[in-house]
């Protein structure tokens, strides 16, 4: 299967209070759009997201990263086709989903992605657990019986020419994407919906997302190591700046050995292979390359899974050149091209009491920590 999803925030609804759609609120930090869409930006079984919106919002989208922005119409039903008809010609199956639920769980989307391999459209939902009135003049009315029914969730999945068939024959309003598939004729199964899947609908429901979205919160710790053997020269480049020095790092691109274990550490804490993998010695592209493609890039994968930086810590090894005169010029060239703040940038040395190789003045080594937070 190649799927991918659209993500409905072209409302104007204002019943949950604020001065702008909720979509565009803020919950521990980061917009309810964004937090919606990182579910599905991380995951490397989802290929491509579409963002449907208001044109009005288009400044508040672009905030958002790793997602396609397509306009949306009056009705959801119109914005929900506007999406479908933006996704690429190759994806096979589109998961829907709404924007106002920000906190959907991975397993959720999991087990609608594992259905569809089955099926032509397959939706979360919970079963109605409560008692069901009738209500009439503020009073009960009468009793309906629950037995069967659910509780609807998204994001719902499909098959996409299917679904996209079903959009465009479609007329009228509905309440959700399932509503237009059955009337279609598509049979949709009901897979395990989440209590934590919670719909953003009224002021309070800000602060349930918020404390849910604290428990799901994804950190992520890497550690990066590299060493660089001293060779003829008269400088070296450590954590992007250009220090003078009698020797120089032997290497293939720039040995800037400083960041790279910075790149490293970003790798690592994506599970995502090493600088080797990404970009290997043997290919004469790199030779002499600057790092900051690399680190550039670590950023760039970090960014598309959700992550962004929280810090680095970077430790460069080694009797000599001294570090103390550039260490803050390095900080700050590390903190420009992490786009941080330099307080969440840390460059410092040690030397190895004269031990080793580091002790004998025969290179450089750096060990970097960095913190990864989904946002």
């Amino acid at each position: 299967m190649q799927i991918g999803a659209v993500i409905v925030a072209a409302g104007r609804g204002m019943r949950a209070g604020g001065d702008v759609p909720k979509q565009w609120q803020t919950i521990n930090g980061a917009r309810v759009a964004a937090w919606s869409c990182a579910h599905f930006t991380s995951r490397s079984d989802i290929a491509e997201v579409i963002l449907v919106i208001h044109p009005g919002d288009q400044a508040f989208a672009e905030e958002i990263k790793g997602v396609r922005i397509v306009h949306g119409g009056a009705s959801r039903d119109i914005s929900v086709r506007a999406g479908l008809e933006a996704l690429s010609g190759d994806l096979t199956h589109v998961l829907i989903h709404d924007v106002a639920r920000c906190t959907v769980p991975a397993p959720v989307i999991t087990r609608v992605i594992k259905a569809l391999r089955s099926a032509a459209g397959a939706a979360p939902a919970l079963p109605v657990t409560d008692a069901l009135w009738s209500g009439q003049n503020g009073k009960v009315s009468g009793a309906q019986d629950r037995t069967g029914l659910y509780r609807a969730q998204t994001p719902q999945g499909f098959s996409l020419p299917a679904i996209l068939a079903a959009h465009r024959a479609h007329t009228g309003a509905a309440a959700d994407d399932v509503e237009v598939a059955r009337a279609a004729g598509l049979d949709v199964v009901i897979t395990q919906g989440d209590e934590a899947n919670l719909k953003i609908t009224t002021p309070d429901d800000f602060k349930r997302a918020a404390a849910l979205l604290e428990t799901q919160m994804d950190i992520r710790l890497g550690n990066g190591f590299d060493v660089h053997a001293f060779c003829e020269g008269d400088h070296v480049i450590l954590c992007g700046v250009r220090v003078p020095h009698e020797k120089a790092l032997k290497g293939h691109s720039d040995a800037d050995v400083g960041m790279h274990a910075v790149t490293d550490a970003i790798y690592g804490a994506l599970g995502d292979g090493d600088i080797g993998q990404h970009f290997p010695p043997s290919d004469p592209q790199w030779r002499g390359a600057a790092s900051d493609i690399f680190l550039r890039h670590a950023l760039d994968r970090a960014r598309s899974r959700g992550f962004s930086i929280s810090n680095v810590d970077c430790t460069l090894i080694c009797e000599y050149p001294k570090i103390g005169p550039h260490s803050f010029d390095m900080k700050a060239r590390m903190a420009e091209l992490l786009e941080l703040d330099a307080e969440r940038v840390s460059v410092k040395a040690t030397t190895s009491e004269r031990l080793g190789f580091t002790g004998r003045a025969e290179g450089i080594a750096a060990l970097a920590t960095a913190t990864l937070v989904k946002s």
